[in-house]
């Protein structure tokens, strides 16, 4: 198990830049089984879930050859369909919670997918209904072997496009749908669809690739079924999680950080969120500029004198990835704030960690925590703890980076899973951070 030791309390400066998004990437890989000819994916982040998926890839088949640094391409004209009843087949796929979205594509092109029973970050239930009442609606049967918690689904005569309203907006739920309807007879229409950027970005590379899906942005997809794919070349965004998690870092160091090649237009209301904790924001061209915050930062209050509530929500609402770098982010503010985690039942249990720390916060249930900001008048103190997940894990580090002394972050194999070459990009902009085992 890896740790970070971490020797905090240092302003930093400079400029930083952003990797490719983790969760566009995720379901962009999983699109390459859709064709049998070449397809060229460029910003790919080298951190170990995508690589995981990378890797499951290969051994099902897909040749995959390395073009340069985050650039890939992929044929997947000779796959092996039997890998997918192999014991190393349940070892890849439910060892990452991305391995879902192979589902899809492998029903729509060849009428069945299996998975078993995925993992990833420990953060609530996150249950799977979605995906496999989407496939259903098109035509598909499904079953689940209950001892060996393996899914499957299978067509034999094909599906069959149909109108289906979503219980819940579900991302990777949406994105393994479209990516079965692409080559389902006749029209698909998905109401509630989720419309993150992740899932426009795949949307537009399968209408490169020769889908016809309109209605990209919006809730309400409409998906003509088309007989084959072709091959593409797509670029995957700056991930703005990350870009979420400079601006606490540079908030939370009172340093003077540039964000650089952010693709404002994708970043919805992040900006305007990180604002409400009276953090300034400028735009420079597509960079974003974070001066460092001398006087500190104050909670904004909403109009009628009430405390601040921040919460998440489906796309264009706040992304619940980021609900944890405000949390900490708002443990130096001046003034307080409610933070509301709806989504997810156990992704604030980490704040027992910042409380060690001298962080004052009342977690009031499993969904919601109250801070109080210290104002800078006091550091949060340095000590030992380990990462549950990936989010929760870039928080600590963040308090780590701000805290008085030498931190010690143990299991950052969790950070690892969603930032790449953290400690090198970190102590280029003047972090005191070492990797140790």
């Amino acid at each position: 198990m890896g740790t970070f030791q971490i020797e905090g309390g240092h302003r930093l400066s400079g400029e930083i830049q952003p990797q490719g998004a983790k969760n566009e990437a995720l379901q962009i890989l999983c699109a390459v089984l859709l064709t049998d000819e070449k397809v060229t994916i460029n910003n790919i982040p080298d951190i170990v879930d995508v690589n995981k998926l990378i890797n499951l890839l290969r051994n099902l088949g897909v040749k995959i050859e390395k073009l340069g640094k985050g650039s890939y391409s992929f044929q997947s004209d000779d796959l092996n369909m039997d890998y997918l009843n192999s014991e190393q087949f349940k070892i890849d796929g439910g060892g990452l919670r991305g391995s879902i979205m192979i589902v899809g594509p492998m029903l729509g092109r060849f009428g069945k997918g299996f998975i078993p029973k995925p993992g990833g970050d420990k953060i609530g239930r996150r249950r799977l209904d979605t995906h496999f009442e989407g496939f259903m609606k098109l035509g598909a049967d499904f079953r689940y072997n209950k001892e060996e918690r393996f899914y499957g689904v299978e067509a034999p005569n094909g599906l069959k496009g149909d109108f289906m309203l979503l219980e819940e907006a579900s991302v990777t739920g949406t994105a393994n749908i479209v990516m079965a309807a692409v080559l389902a007879k006749g029209t698909t229409t998905i109401y509630n669809a989720a419309c993150e950027p992740y899932l426009q970005q795949l949307c537009k590379m399968l209408n490169s690739m020769g889908a016809n899906i309109s209605g990209v942005g919006s809730n309400l997809l409409s998906i003509e079924g088309v007989e084959k794919l072709g091959g593409c070349e797509h670029t995957v965004l700056p991930d703005m999680i990350e870009i979420g998690s400079w601006i606490g870092l540079a908030a939370m160091t009172r340093s003077d950080i540039t964000i650089k090649n952010v693709n404002w237009g994708m970043l919805g209301i992040i900006p305007t969120t990180f604002r409400k904790l009276g953090i300034t924001i400028e735009k420079k061209g597509d960079d974003i500029h974070i001066p460092a915050h001398n006087e500190g930062y104050e909670v904004q209050s909403f109009i009628d004198g009430s405390i601040m509530n921040i919460s998440d929500a489906p796309w264009p609402g706040f992304t619940p990835d980021l609900l944890s770098i405000m949390l900490v982010t708002a443990t130096q503010a001046r003034g307080s704030v409610l933070i509301h985690q709806k989504m997810f039942e156990s992704r604030l249990f980490f704040v027992d960690k910042l409380i060690d720390m001298g962080a004052k916060i009342i977690l009031c249930d499993p969904h919601r925590a109250t801070v109080i900001g210290h104002e800078f008048t006091s550091q949060l103190k340095a000590t030992t703890m380990s990462s549950p997940d990936i989010r929760a894990g870039i928080s600590l580090l963040i308090a780590a980076l701000s805290a008085k002394g030498t931190s010690t972050i143990h299991n950052i194999e969790q950070i690892d899973r969603g930032y790449e070459n953290i400690v090198e990009r970190l102590q280029g902009i003047g972090a005191k951070i070492t990797r140790i085992g």
